[in-house]
């Protein structure tokens, strides 16, 4: 099969797609014809080496959707020809980023026959991170207030769907570009991250109940300036690895929570997956793909993921 693989940390140069055999399911394991796969910055940290993969070289990616193409001993859930989709690789086994891919049975569900396979792909990853820190972190209630950080991102829009699914009220943050869309998407405030007043803005709004904060090391401060006591800050992300509290007596006044969130950590990644393909089913869910790539564009998907500034996911198709 052909696969992207990096037989060493460094840019995206070092990524190129190989000939190589196609992985047999172990014990466990099903094997995924894939149909898409999606890029997430992620990758490019264990591809550069911030982050150790299990072994060199590597596949990079973590989503995939497909279809069975094998099943590996003891497998019962899962037959040939079942249409499902994944995350959590390209850590500690092999990525996505090729035709076939071997996945775990924890770490897969079955995806509804109306969720084309890109959809599925782009709503893995991002969509089990935004329900850790929404719904597992943050016990997100109806008519509660959720303040997501970076709306049009991956995890960003898919946060706020699932939190106008839970019954909640939303505000989020973003280009303004993109404000039109983030209301049609069920957020109810929209404010642009480049005002000066954005802290004001967000608090007359509503307090946030549950914060999903991507940018920590910008924004930690203010989510504690704006949150509801007894609020919950889930932190997913950072550009500096520092983050501090500008008022630590605020904070303890309020008696804030901040819950650091990774979607590798999921203790069953396949129910929340499965709750996913529920929401997708019934329309309440969708992943936006901004492009879609070959496995030849691959480096320069990487390159965009961090570099580009575009609405949802990254796609590809082998």
């Amino acid at each position: 099969m052909r696969a992207v693989r990096y037989h060493e940390h460094g840019g995206t140069d070092v990524l190129q797609v190989d000939e190589i055999d196609r992985p047999t399911p172990a014990g466990g394991d099903v094997l995924v014809d894939v149909a898409a796969a999606a890029i997430n910055p992620v990758d490019t940290y264990f591809r550069e080496g911030s982050y150790e993969p299990a072994t060199l070289p590597m596949i990079p990616g973590s989503d995939v959707a497909g279809t069975v193409a094998a099943v590996g001993e003891g497998v019962t859930a899962f037959e040939e020809g079942d249409r499902v989709f994944a995350t959590g690789l390209g850590n500690d086994r092999q990525g996505t980023c090729a035709e076939y891919v071997a996945v775990p049975t924890d770490s897969l569900a079955r995806l509804p026959d109306s969720v084309d396979f890109r959809t599925g792909a782009a709503s893995a990853l991002v969509g089990v991170t935004a329900w850790q820190s929404l719904i597992a972190a943050g016990d997100l209630e109806p008519g509660a207030r959720a303040l997501v950080h970076g709306g049009s991102g991956g995890v960003g829009h898919m946060a706020v769907q699932l939190a106008d699914a839970t019954g909640a009220r939303v505000t989020t943050t973003a280009s303004p570009t993109y404000h039109d869309r983030l209301r049609d998407l069920g957020a109810d405030d929209v404010f642009d991250y480049g005002r000066d007043d954005l802290a004001d803005a967000i608090a007359a709004a509503g307090q946030p109940d549950v914060v999903l904060d991507h940018r920590l090391d910008d924004y930690l401060s203010l989510d504690a300036e704006v949150a509801a006591s007894g609020a919950t800050i889930a932190a997913i992300g950072n550009a500096d690895l520092q983050a501090c509290f500008e008022n630590v007596p605020r904070c303890r006044g309020k008696a804030l929570t901040v819950e650091h969130v990774s979607m590798f950590n999921t203790p069953d990644m396949g129910a929340v997956l499965d709750r996913l393909a529920v929401l997708m089913a019934d329309g309440n869910l969708d992943a936006e793909i901004a492009h879609t790539y070959d496995l030849d564009g691959i480096a320069e998907a990487h390159r965009a993921v961090l570099e580009d500034s575009y609405f949802g996911k990254l796609v590809v198709e082998p």
